[in-house]
Order: C-alpha cells, then structure tokens, then sequence
C-alpha cells in the first residue's frame, strides 16, 4: 500500500505543470519584447539561413537569431500535442494550455486525451494575460506589432478571450477597450465605426490604410491599420504601400519606452505560417527573413538599453519543411537552393497573375518570375486545374487522368507550389501544423536564459519572472479581475437583457434599492443608474460566455452597489 501511495504522488508530481529549475530566480526588468514567428519550424529557420547565404554569395552565415539561440520548447493544446495559435500563445501568455480555437480561455475537459488535468470547474473561465497583468497591475504600457488583421489568433491571445478564434466581432472591440498603447498590423476592416470612435476620444492617433500618417505621428497611443485585410508577403510587398515588419517594430519600441513603468511588446511574423501552409518555401524563406531582420531591431535595443529582455519563439509549427526530399538527388548548393532564391513572388501572388493574364503569356510570367518555363506535362497540368480562369480546356472537360497525379490541384496556388516543388529539394511532410518542438532564443541583460527544453508553461513562467510575478500571481488576478457574475453579484438582483440585435451580445443588469450598474460585454465601460449617464472606466474588459451564460468581470464592480 506505501508503494502504492509513493507511487501515486510521484505521478501527480509529474503531471501537475511545474516550474523549471533554470528560470527560477530571474532578475526583473523594464520591459520585455516577444517576438513569435507563426508557424516556423526548425526546417524552416534552416532554409532561410541557408537561402540568405546563397543569395548573398557565401558572405552572410548567420541569422541575427543564431547568437541567441538558447533551447527549444515543446508547445501543444491541451488535449493535442499538436497545437494551433490560439491555444499556443494562449498558454505563453496565461501559463495554461487550451483547446485549439481557443483565446485566453481556460479549456473544457476531454478526459480521454488531456495532456494534464483539467479542473472542470473553471470551464470557459477567461485567463488573465502577462500583458493584461502588465497594464492593469503594473501600469506597464503595451503593443502588438503583426502583418495579420489586428483580431488574429496570436494578437488576439495577448488581450482578448473567446473560445472560439473566428469570433473577430467579439475579439476585436475586446483589444480595443483593452487600451493597447500601440497596434501596428492589418486587418482595418475588423474595426468597427464604434471602436474607433472610442481610440479617437481617448486621443489615439488612428490610421486607417495611411503609412504616412503612422510614420509621421508624434504622439505616443497609436492605431495603424495599415491594410484592409491581413498585410503583404515580404515577398509581394510594395514598400511605397506598406512598411517592412523591421520599421513597424522599431516604431512601436520607440513610442512604448517613453513610458518609465516600461512596457510589454509581441511582435508577431504572423505569415510564416501561411506560406508554410502552402508548402511555398521562396515564401517561407523571405517571411522568415523579413521577421529576423524584426528581432535586430529587438536585439539593438535591449542591448543599448540595458532593461530588456527579448524572447523569440514559435507558437508552433507548419509544414514539416525538409532541406532534401524524396526523389530528389542533387545536393549541391546551387541545385538545392537555386530554384528557392530565384523566385520573385509569392506562390499565392502567381497564381492570380495566372488568372489575371491570357494562356499566351504564361511562359513569361514564369520564366521572368521563376526562373524557367514550363514544361509540357506541367503546362497540360496547369490547363487542367479546376482554378485556372484562362484555361483552353473547357471547365467541364478538366480531369485528374488527364493529368500526372503529382502535378493535379484544383487550387492554382498549390499547383504553383507542386510545379515549383518538382523543381527544388525542398520537401514537406504536411500542409497542416506538425508536432515538432520549436527553436527559443532570448536575451536578458544579466544573462538569465531558459536554456535547454522547456514547456509552454514553463516559458510563460520565465516571462512572468521577468516582470516580477510569481508562478500563481496570473491565477489570482483571474479571480480578481475576471471573476464569474454569479459570485460577483451574489446578493444583488441581476438581469440579462438581450440586445434587440438578435447578433449582439446581451448587457447585465445588476440592482439593488437604490443602485444599478449596466454591463456591456466586450467592453471596459459600465454605467452607472437607470440612464447609464455616470461611466466607470475599468482596467480590463468583461468578457460574456454564451455557453455558461455567465458575464466574467472584476470582483471590484461590486463595492460600487454598497
């Protein structure tokens, strides 16, 4: 029975999320920059570094990552060893894992496959994030730099909460009443008339698709949104149209360190993954670039200021990519990379020039971007694609037998992809996430690092260190800050109201004899009597779960009905 007993705590030692040994102990400091590279795996950083040394001759050997490389960290949701972004930077930020499409948002029990146990209890619950923390306890000024719309899954981990990642109408307002000091990215159309009205009577600076207007502001609280949807590949973008990911981050770091507090700042290559998605490795090499020449301007900072630290991590990976595939047999460097490096445009960007422009001048397109014209087999294949517009062959006449099945693609981007894989030694496993552990690299002025292999959790942990807080301190501010109504306003008479938008969310309505508070979801406002004239500006947002019905906010609300 003792060995029983032994036994049985070991294994609940084992399981229960710990810290580890090496990041205890870490020195604070002023601020910390995050930089996450979506999907990238260790294929992937190796194919860029290997295709910035064949473009530049042999002369540039390193990233600016590689001095700073440090361990690896094993990432996942919480039922999954493969992860997604929302439940992966999810867990960097609350130091908990999730389900996949799920933001900031503590996950329901899937007993059969959870990696650790889950308290049912907490189901739906919305975690506080290092970067709420930061900004609500600390007065630490905050940022989110990407090349996504502004309410895609890894910004929307930093300061939102929803369990489901698509919910952009429920996300975004969220990170705008989270009073962000600066959001520099994509997506113009995901905000709302409503919230920009809010930024601009709190005296934010809003660009809306205005690169100038960003680059020329002096103020320190700024929104650029710099495209409708999500920004232009490396490989794609126009700089007379959009700013590289290097300008946008060091235009952020000089606006947050005005503020003494210090700030917290992600700064998310948020395409990466996308190009990887598609098996587009000219893509994936150029996104990467575009993202480590980010982590220079990171890294010169925190040298110079002597109070940063800076920790650069995937959130998972994409694509499996491999430097040498299956029936490819040439290894030299030029066979190997050359079809990569010479390549001018996106995979994505190609196929709709092929669909923008007649059969005839095919050839062209892909000699001048490409490097080579296509082959007969690989011309047939391309007349064959249910995509292609400018097809000779009529839609209803295009078949699969007519084509060599490596080549056949109803999508015209993954048969760019096909023809240029067919070409290269680049090789990939899958067009979807893969479970391999992600590269970490980091610097702290004292030289404090995470070195080795670390979980998520245990990286969020070192984060947390780095800001003072203690491994628990983020559970208590969950409790405090977003506290389930039901207990906030146990003794008061409280109302759901639905909106008379069917698509709205409802407004809680709490009263006792004299008082009455209106809380609105997805917002930092309550007011205050039957009117609502009296506002009361909270530090982090409320959040509604529909599927629990329940309104989680601060337990603070209440002293306002005494």
């Amino acid at each position: 029975m003792k060995k029983l007993l032994c036994f049985l705590m070991l294994s609940a030692i084992f399981f229960i999320p710990g810290q580890a040994q090496d990041i205890k102990d870490v020195k604070p400091v002023k601020n910390i920059i995050l930089l996450i590279p979506d999907g990238t795996s260790p294929g992937s950083v190796s194919l860029a570094r290997w295709i910035q040394w064949y473009q530049s001759k042999g002369k540039i050997e390193k990233l600016f990552i590689d001095p700073y490389l440090c361990g690896t960290i094993r990432t996942s949701c919480s039922d999954s060893p493969i992860g997604d972004s929302a439940p992966t930077t999810s867990c960097y930020m609350t130091g908990h894992m999730s389900k996949a499409g799920w933001v900031a948002t503590y996950p329901i029990a899937n007993p059969k496959n959870d990696l650790y146990p889950i308290d049912t209890t907490l189901s739906y619950q919305p975690m506080m994030t290092l970067l709420e923390a930061a900004k609500a306890v600390q007065g630490r000024s905050t940022g989110l730099v990407v090349t996504c719309e502004f309410p895609h899954a890894t910004p929307a981990d930093c300061a939102s909460h929803s369990y489901n990642r698509g919910r952009y109408d429920w996300i975004a307002p969220q990170m705008v009443h989270n009073n962000l000091n600066v959001m520099i990215g994509g997506g113009a159309q995901r905000l709302s008339a409503a919230d920009k009205k809010y930024l601009e009577e709190k005296g934010y600076g809003v660009f809306i698709n205005d690169m100038n207007g960003m680059r020329n502001y002096k103020g320190d609280n700024m929104w650029s949104l710099l495209t409708q949807s999500d920004m232009s590949y490396e490989l794609d973008r126009d700089p007379a149209k959009e700013p590289s990911l290097d300008e946008t981050t060091k235009i952020a770091i000089d606006k947050l360190s005005k503020n003494p507090k210090g700030f917290f700042l992600m700064v998310e290559g948020s395409k990466v993954d996308w190009v990887a998605h598609s098996n587009d490795a000219p893509g994936i090499a150029s996104e990467f670039l575009a993202f480590d020449r980010a982590c220079k301007v990171a890294f010169d900072f925190a040298r110079s200021n002597g109070e940063t630290a800076v920790i650069i991590v995937p959130d998972h990976c994409t694509g499996g990519t491999t430097i040498g595939r299956q029936g490819f047999h040439i290894n030299t460097a030029d066979g190997l990379f050359g079809p990569v490096a010479r390549v001018k445009m996106t995979a994505e960007a190609i196929a709709d020039k092929l669909n923008s422009i007649p059969n005839s001048e095919v050839q062209q397109l892909f000699r001048e971007n490409v490097g080579y014209e296509l082959s007969k087999v690989e011309m047939n294949a391309l007349n064959n694609c249910k995509d292609y517009k400018n097809s000779p062959i009529p839609a209803d006449k295009r078949s699969a037998t007519n084509v060599e099945a490596s080549l056949y693609s109803g999508s015209m981007t993954t048969f760019v992809t096909k023809i240029e894989g067919q070409h290269s030694g680049i090789g990939f496993t899958s067009n979807s996430h893969t479970g391999d552990d992600v590269f970490l690299a980091a610097y702290h002025p004292s030289g404090v690092l995470p070195v080795g292999m670390h979980t998520n959790i245990e990286l969020n942990h070192y984060m947390c260190n780095l800001f003072g807080f203690q491994v628990g301190d983020l559970d208590k501010l969950t409790q405090e800050y977003f506290s389930p109504s039901t207990k906030v306003f146990k003794d008061y008479k409280c109302t759901i109201v639905a909106s008379k938008d069917s698509t709205a969310l409802p407004t809680l309505v709490v009263t006792n004899k004299k008082k009455q508070l209106n809380i609105t979801p997805n917002s930092n406002i309550v007011t205050l009597g039957k009117k609502g004239k009296e506002k009361i500006e909270l530090n982090t947002v409320v959040v509604y779960v529909d599927r629990n019905k329940t309104f989680y906010l601060p337990k603070k609300l209440a002293d306002y009905l005494k």
